[in-house]
């Protein structure tokens, strides 16, 4: 497997991957898939130098990327706090890419100015949090039932991680 910076490129890819969670409920807050159009604009937000989105490659073909936001934008206390997002291609889950995708996604914090990363799970999405978990994420959060698929309630959990002292 190989990990590099997304391009352009990658974006009918990397909104496949986005779609799939989308579409199988409980992994994402979306509940409608984004059009290619939506994703390439989500793109042109994430500044390679600031906030990179990363694939990871297998035999030429993106298998699961990672990215971090930033939290609360405008708030320069916070400047070096982001939040981390990962999918994997259902097709190619359980062989450990998300945790690499993380791994990968922290090493590069240094460069980036970040020192604390917080993943936001859905917390019936037992899988990505074995991952997060996995990854020495501890839980700092839960916020029950404040999202609705259909008439399913569930909650957010969030995970964090100090990555820099």
């Amino acid at each position: 497997m190989h990990i590099r910076n997304a391009r352009l490129k990658d974006m009918d890819r990397i909104n496949d991957i986005h779609n799939q969670a989308i579409n199988e409920k409980f992994k994402v807050a979306y509940l409608t898939p984004w059009t290619n159009d939506i994703m390439v604009e989500w793109f042109k937000g994430h500044d390679s130098k600031e906030y990179p989105v990363y694939v990871a490659e297998i035999d030429g073909i993106v298998t699961g990327f990672v990215y971090i936001n930033p939290y609360r934008p405008g708030r320069a206390a916070l400047k070096q706090t982001a939040e981390i997002s990962y999918f994997v291609d259902k097709n190619y889950r359980g062989r450990g890419i998300g945790k690499q995708l993380i791994e990968f996604m922290e090493s590069q914090c240094s460069n980036l100015g970040i020192k604390t990363l917080f993943a936001i799970i859905i917390d019936t999405n037992e899988a990505s949090i074995k991952v997060i978990e996995k990854c020495g994420y501890k839980k700092w959060g839960h916020l029950p039932k404040i999202a609705i698929f259909d008439t399913i309630e569930a909650g957010h959990l969030y995970y964090g991680k100090r990555i820099m002292a």
